[in-house]
Formats: structure tokens, C-alpha cells, sequence
């Protein structure tokens, strides 16, 4: 990658992507329109709690320093509105664009949990789609946009990462412990067995004595 954005600037950035493909009729976007979507309590991951100042900046690094917005003006109105410039830099399909919005503004996900959020941006069929778009994006021929990240533990699937920021930190995948069963300490199997055969004929016994006390309560009255 030939820049690193910062995460105000992967936030600002994402939420550019995600109104463009989510709500296309209020794209671009005025600068508190911006505000708000990057302050969102939902779909967000860190909240973040951005004034206009620090947008304002961020929009103006990533349009002169990274070409990566563009400030438009809205025919009769007077307020700028504001839109990414991603497609002159990279040229990534609307499945690909719906995963990589999904990493700016949620950070590092599982393929299941990428299916689940980008429906609303674009619809994937299933997790093996977004296995195939992860590894397109992996080793696409303008780069290596995302990684995929050590399994934590507890987890079944691994999670991926962009890397249009600082490179997540990789940390080598500790081996999985094997489970060694402890040495019994208790009584075997056969002790077991012959505790409950004593104990089963300790019961025949005292039914019968109990059998034998009853017949000789009958014949006492007879």
C-alpha cells in the first residue's frame, strides 16, 4: 500500500462508501451529514465522537494528500458536499467495495460476520462468496488490500483485516494444546462393577429377610 490512512481518515473514508451505496439519493454528503455518519452508535466499531473541526481536516488530508475525496457544489445551494474518489485509484467491484467499506468502519471481521453486515450495501450469497472475495482482494492485481488474521481462541473462523491502515500486528498462531486424558486415581472399572454386584446382593438379601419376617407376621394371626 502506498499510504496508511489514519482511523479518523478510515472512518471518514468508509462512511463516504457506505452512503454512497446504501442511500444513493442523499450521496454526496454535506459535511454535518458526514459528521453524524461517522458518529453512528450503530454499525460502528469504534463509536467515535467526531466534531466538524477534525471532519473538516480529515476530509481536506484525504483530498489533497491521498486523493481519495472530492468536494463537490450542489447546484443552487451554497453548502459543499462531499464524495469519495476510490474507483480513479483502484478498480474494485460493488461486492468488494461492500467488504472493504464493511473493514473501514467495523475494523476486522470473520467471513460470516462480512456476509451478515454488507447485505445492506450489497447482497453476497453466502460465506464461501466472501471467502473467494477476501482472496481476490488478497491477491488482486493492484495490490494486497486485506490479511487474514491469526485465529483467536475460542473462535472457529478467522477474522480478516484491510490494509489501507498501519498493518494489524501478526502474531504467530499458538498451537492448539492436545488434550491428555489424567490417570485415574479412583476406583477401575471392575472394582466399580463389583461394588454394584455386593450392593445389588446386599438388597436380595434383605428382601428376603424382609419376605421371610412378613410370612411369619401372617402366621402368627392365622
Amino acid at each position: 500500500m502506498e499510504f496508511e490512512l489514519s482511523p479518523v481518515e478510515q472512518r471518514v473514508l468508509g462512511c463516504l462508501i457506505e452512503k454512497e451505496m446504501a442511500t444513493p439519493d442523499h450521496y454526496p454528503l454535506t459535511l454535518n451529514a458526514l459528521v453524524n455518519a461517522c458518529n453512528q452508535k450503530n454499525n460502528r466499531y469504534p463509536v467515535m465522537e467526531l466534531d466538524s473541526a477534525t471532519v473538516e481536516q480529515t476530509l481536506f488530508e484525504l483530498r489533497t494528500e491521498h486523493k481519495l475525496a472530492v468536494e463537490v457544489s450542489a447546484s443552487g445551494s451554497r453548502v459543499m458536499k462531499y464524495r469519495h474518489n476510490v474507483a480513479e485509484h483502484w478498480s474494485f467491484s460493488l461486492s468488494q467495495m461492500a467488504i472493504l467499506c464493511e473493514l473501514f468502519i467495523r475494523g476486522p471481521q470473520t467471513p460470516g460476520d462480512l456476509r451478515a453486515h454488507c447485505s445492506r450495501l450489497h447482497a453476497l450469497a453466502d460465506s464461501n462468496q466472501v471467502e473467494m472475495l477476501l482472496h481476490e482482494l488478497k491477491n488482486h492485481e493492484e495490490g494486497c488490500f486485506v490479511v487474514q488474521l491469526p485465529r483467536q481462541p475460542g473462535k472457529r473462523e478467522r477474522r480478516w483485516a484491510h490494509l489501507f491502515g498501519a498493518a494489524p500486528e501478526i502474531q504467530e498462531e499458538e498451537p492448539e494444546e492436545i488434550a491428555v486424558p489424567e490417570m485415574q486415581t479412583g476406583p477401575s472399572r471392575l472394582e466399580r462393577i463389583q461394588t454394584l454386584e455386593d450392593e445389588v446382593s446386599d438388597l436380595k438379601q434383605e428382601l428376603a429377610d424382609l419376605k421371610e419376617a412378613f410370612e411369619a407376621f401372617k402366621t402368627a394371626f392365622e
